[in-house]
């Protein structure tokens, strides 16, 4: 295996111990207030998984999905489809699974664009009441996030006509 790929193997691991807290923790606190009263009228503060519950909860289900699918589904995919990409041998299926990868990384980053429209929203839309607060949660996740992306950009797979073949070919 190439130092690329080793390195990619590396950040992919790095990776996923930066996902687990990044699910887990506080990622975003909202708070509504009224100017005359000194406590929050509103206050909430979510980590992605806790908001996927919520989200199903209040029957949000498309919406629970997508954050579902994007935010924990697809990490992990591409967590395993990158070590069946180490343990295959076949040429062809590596090279096919790799393409899968590259094609699936593209929509990685969706639910981070959507936490980052919200957060947008509602600093381009905030009043004296109401406020928006990222905690490392959201740190944590963004972190996964980019070095995954950088793991699969280390990942090198040759396409099977440009595989290594054996140095030993018989007569």
């Amino acid at each position: 295996m190439s130092m690329r790929n080793w390195i990619a193997v590396g950040l992919t691991i790095v990776s996923l111990f930066l996902i687990v807290p990044g699910l887990r923790s506080d990622a975003l606190t909202i708070t509504a207030t009224i100017p005359l009263l000194k406590k929050p009228l509103y206050e909430e503060t979510q980590s992605i998984l806790r908001a996927i519950r919520r989200l199903y909860d209040s029957k949000n289900y498309f919406v629970a999905g997508l954050v579902l699918l994007f935010s924990v589904i697809v990490p992990f995919i591409k967590m395993g489809i990158l070590a069946a990409i180490m343990l295959v041998k076949n040429p062809v299926t590596k090279y096919r699974l790799y393409l899968f990868v590259r094609s699936v990384s593209k929509w990685a980053m969706a639910d981070v664009f959507a936490v980052g429209v919200f957060i947008a929203f509602m600093a381009g839309n905030a009043i004296d009441n109401l406020d928006a607060k990222l905690h490392p949660g959201f740190y944590w996740f963004i972190a996964y996030c980019l070095i995954s992306n950088l793991s699969f950009q280390f990942l090198h797979v040759p396409p099977p006509d440009q595989a290594p073949t054996s140095k030993f070919t018989p007569a």
